[in-house]
């Protein structure tokens, strides 16, 4: 009879024990349980009663930032559409004349703004201050891609967004910061495994699956729903801006690894070329973008931002790629203005059009017009001396952008498979002799020019 006893009494010990234990837990999961930085329990950024409408939750976080000295800017696309459609009347009355909450109230999840990171910076008062009012708050933080080719530097994190959350709505900030190539660029929002994947439904937020780039953003300050704002000059620029702002980085981690294996070429010849052919690239991306004229990065100097973050010291050109529907018969004289010569032009609009342009001394800028068939993408090239034509295939393609030898340039977003179709599989070799018409792998013969329309189709200066 003791011994049952005994048993029994070991037996409700443990039972009560682990109860306790799992008790514990519970608590410490949703009592505790900081996000990533935010010390409010859960229960209270949604306790009943919390108003939770997007206008008041705005209202707060705007308060929040002004006590603080904090410049925030709105870029929610959806509320910027709709101030754009009453853009005369902000225009007209920027104090605003609507006393009914027509803008931040329409129903959402979030509301996006923008914080320029030389203008203002967070502190721990902050957030404190951001408690006491009922919000709740997340922290992203990643590497610094301004430092990823110091390898001294590489690794240091900088905040890229904020989540601040007020029961069922909630207020997505998103850091810009300036980069070299005089642009605007903020980072994608990327949780750290510890972080609490249900704290927004991240998936519907505006910004952060891709890293962006942006011009320069000017300013003005409006009245919404009597609130005092400052939204970009123009809606409707930014809007269009950021449906083409995704950005991709050079791969700095890889070309350490060529560099390793293919020392890079420290000579006088090579210094100086490389230098040339950076001015070369600065003043023409200078005259396309006054033209209004798409172009990206292409053949000799695509594979040298792709595989070593730099200029192939012996490619001895630039190469820029621009689609066809976005030619202008400007393209030319604007060149020569600029102080570049027409060294030739091969091919019509209609087909296989090239034009290069003398830089100084022996380099040279050649562009490729590309055509795009239903199922891939093509430019063309011309042997002046025989009159033959050439293809070079890709697939299909979209333009990103890139920061290269500090500038804000576009490169294929698949580039990969655009460098493995003008260079192979080998692409990571470098090979000193290329025979334009035979090396590459997506070349074919496309027939001859008419002898009758040489004149037009060959032109050497």
């Amino acid at each position: 009879m003791q011994r049952i006893n005994k048993n029994v009494v070991l037996g409700l010990l443990t039972l009560t024990s682990s109860v306790f234990l799992l008790f514990q837990l519970y608590y410490y999961k949703y009592y505790l349980s900081p996000k990533n930085g935010a010390v409010l329990p859960k229960i209270k950024g949604s306790k009943a009663g919390q108003d939770s409408r997007p206008g008041h939750v705005v209202r707060k976080f705007l308060g929040l930032m002004s006590s603080h000295s904090i410049p925030v800017h709105l870029v929610d696309p959806l509320l910027l559409e709709l101030i754009n459609t009453d853009l005369e009347q902000f225009r007209t009355s920027p104090d605003g004349s609507h006393s009914e909450c027509k803008y931040f109230c329409v129903p959402r999840d979030f509301t996006t703004f923008a914080l320029l990171d030389k203008t203002g910076k967070f502190e721990v008062g902050l957030f404190r201050a951001a408690e006491k009012v009922g919000f709740q708050w997340l922290k992203i933080q990643n590497k610094d891609p301004r430092l990823e080719g110091m390898e001294d530097l590489s690794g240091t994190e900088i905040p890229l967004h904020y989540i601040f959350r007020l029961a069922t709505h909630a207020i997505h900030l998103v850091v810009f910061y300036e980069r070299s190539g005089n642009y605007l660029w903020h980072g994608p929002l990327r949780l750290k495994r510890h972080m609490d994947r249900k704290f927004v439904p991240f998936r519907k937020l505006q910004f952060g699956r891709y890293p962006g780039a942006y011009e320069r953003l000017e300013l003005r300050s409006v009245s919404i729903d009597g609130l005092l704002v400052q939204i970009p000059q123009e809606p409707s620029h930014f809007l269009e801006e950021r449906s083409h702002s995704r950005f991709i980085e050079c791969r700095f981690r890889e070309a350490r690894s060529f560099f390793q294996q293919y020392p890079d070429d420290a000579s006088l010849e090579a210094v100086e070329f490389r230098r040339k052919a950076k001015s070369l690239l600065h003043l023409a991306a200078l005259t396309l973008n006054g033209l209004g004229v798409r172009f990206w990065l292409s053949s000799g100097t695509c594979l040298g931002w792709y595989r070593q973050c730099n200029i192939i010291p012996y490619s001895k050109d630039v190469d820029l790629g621009i689609f066809i529907q976005d030619y202008k018969p400007d393209i030319i004289p604007a060149f020569q203005k600029a102080g570049l010569p027409l060294k030739h032009k091969f091919g019509k609009i209609e087909d296989s059009l090239e034009l290069s342009f003398q830089g100084d001394d022996d380099v040279k800028l050649d562009i490729f017009f590309f055509y795009e068939e239903d199922d891939h993408m093509w430019n063309g090239g011309t042997q002046a001396k025989s009159g033959k034509k050439f293809k070079y295939l890709f697939s299909k393609f979209t333009l990103c952008w890139t920061e290269f030898v500090e500038l804000k340039v576009r490169v294929p977003c698949e580039t990969l498979q655009y460098i493995e179709a003008n260079y192979g599989k080998d692409w990571k070799i470098p090979m000193m002799t290329w025979d334009w018409k035979t090396s590459p792998p997506n070349v074919q013969s496309n027939g001859i020019w008419p002898i009758d329309e040489w004149e037009e189709v060959i032109q050497l200066y």
